[in-house]
């Protein structure tokens, strides 16, 4: 299934079990503001027909040979007859909005602004909630300037002054509490003044910085990025490197502080159903905004892209939960109840139908999807030590048409190349064009996108084991996965 990336329209993606295909299919949060934000915006569905993609090996391209692949047509639990719009998935491109300064006791209104930008989907809310932030001070000092007179009355408590609460170890204010100071809303610039804002958390002392890779896109080539601490201290920043197949990103302070304090990370493979969750973001421009909720499933297969045609996907076996995300919490963590990191919120469902070039904006309705930090981490390591992303591949390309009742590997590969990299993994194995597979290890795959995100959980040199299905009759073998460096 495609979830909106904070951002941009994200393309449809294939069900997963236990999700009904009659699930709706909803559009992606769309809408930044002037002042640099740039809300999530809901990911248009692919279009039918989606040509084949090879996300292993040779990965499906358009005709310029672009990769990683487009998502696919039509998710099986996205029902574009049931729901309002757009499939599910993390859209990169939004139409910009600016908060317009609110009256006093009024909320901001958002105004439509004309053009959009990819790095806009979730980080519109940083500016958003700098000019909240200054105009609620501006209006509390006025207040009680205008109301220090002669006739005013102090009121002290019987202790003779004020104590600082302490928070018990474990509860949901002693994590915010000890979380906040190491989140960041970074804001995102091209070169022509695009951009929007998205959240990220410190991952070492060294001053890197992780997030996704839709919330830094527009100051790639040449664009500015900043990253602003919730004391208000701002940092210019570098994208270390990025990876827009699994979009995660790194970037790194520049001149860090030396007290930087790394987020614990958790182990996303013992989370379970059920498991309180605590994310940390800027929904709408909110910086520092912490909501909670519970993970309400695992392993959901999401797709996303910006929505446009020459989009490449991104894909990921993600924990879903109904914590509250919305633009501008993208990149930000996801945390368990002891405070450690166990995802990065990347994408929502919105039963909103806004898409590219709607004025809309959609919300959180429960459904948020963060990819597992255990992958995230090592695209991370990878990002830092290389500025490379690598991935675990099959070596086969495969359909990425809903209805084949698992991935399919093709007749042909992109641009006419074959389907089954000779002496690739699956060719090792034994596979051949027009095989369908149904099962990785323990997983079911229904599509060609469900393969995709459940390989990309793997590291190359894993060993799984693969269930398929030729002329009626099932066979399962061991395929040792190989790797590619790069998204092109």
């Amino acid at each position: 299934m495609s979830t909106e990336n904070e951002g941009n329209p994200v393309p449809p993606a294939p069900s997963a079990p236990p999700v009904p295909p009659t699930s709706p299919a909803a559009s992606l949060q769309a809408a930044a503001s002037d002042g640099g934000e740039a809300p999530t915006a809901p990911i248009p569905p692919a279009p039918q027909g989606a040509p084949a993609s090879d996300p292993y090996g040779t990965a499906p391209q358009a005709p310029e040979s672009s990769w990683p692949p487009p998502p696919p047509a039509t998710p099986s639990y996205a029902d574009a007859g049931a729901g309002a719009g757009a499939a599910w998935g993390s859209s990169y491109d939004q139409q910009y909005q600016q908060y317009q300064q609110p009256q006093p006791f009024q909320q901001p209104q958002l105004a439509p602004k004309k053009g959009s930008g990819r790095g806009g989907l979730i980080a519109a809310v940083l500016v958003a909630a700098l000019v909240a932030g200054g105009i609620g001070g501006g209006l509390g000092y006025t207040l009680a300037k205008n109301n220090d007179d002669s006739g005013s009355t102090t009121i002290s408590s019987s202790s003779g002054g004020a104590t600082q609460v302490k928070r018990a170890a474990g509860t949901i204010a002693a994590v915010a509490q000890n979380s906040l100071p190491s989140t960041v809303t970074i804001e995102s610039e091209s070169t022509s003044g695009e951009g929007g804002t998205g959240t990220g958390f410190v991952f070492d002392k060294q001053g890197h910085i992780i997030t996704n890779n839709h919330v830094v896109a527009d100051s790639l080539d040449g664009g500015k990025l900043t990253a602003t601490f919730p004391d208000g201290k701002k940092y210019d920043a570098e994208v270390v490197g990025h990876a827009q197949g699994y979009d995660v990103a790194v970037i790194k302070l520049k001149n860090p502080p030396s007290d930087l304090k790394p987020l614990a990370l958790g182990d996303s493979d013992k989370v379970a159903v059920g498991d309180e969750t605590i994310a940390i973001g800027a929904p709408f421009g909110l910086s520092n905004t912490v909501t909670t909720g519970i993970i309400s499933a695992k392993n959901r297969p999401v797709a996303s892209s910006d929505g446009s045609s020459t989009s490449k996907a991104s894909y990921m076996s993600a924990l879903q939960t109904d914590a509250s995300i919305n633009p501008g919490n993208s990149g930000g963590p996801l945390l368990d109840a002891s405070g450690a990191v166990i995802g990065i919120n990347s994408a929502i469902q919105s039963a909103s139908s806004g898409g590219l070039g709607s004025t809309g904006q959609s919300g959180s309705i429960g459904l948020g999807f963060a990819i597992p930090i255990n992958q995230a981490k090592y695209v991370a390591q990878q990002l830092i030590k290389t500025g490379k992303p690598v991935y675990a591949k099959i070596g086969a390309s495969v359909s990425l048409e809903d209805g084949t009742g698992g991935a399919q590997i093709t007749d042909s590969g992109s641009g006419g190349s074959a389907a089954v990299e000779s002496g690739g993994p699956a060719d090792k194995a034994g596979l051949k064009p027009g095989d369908v597979i149904t099962k990785l290890d323990d997983s079911v795959i229904d599509s060609g996108p469900t393969l995709i995100g459940e390989i990309w959980t793997h590291k190359p040199g894993d060993k799984v084991a693969i269930t398929y299905k030729r002329s009626g009759s099932e066979h399962t073998v061991t395929v040792t996965l190989g790797s590619r460096v790069g998204d092109n």
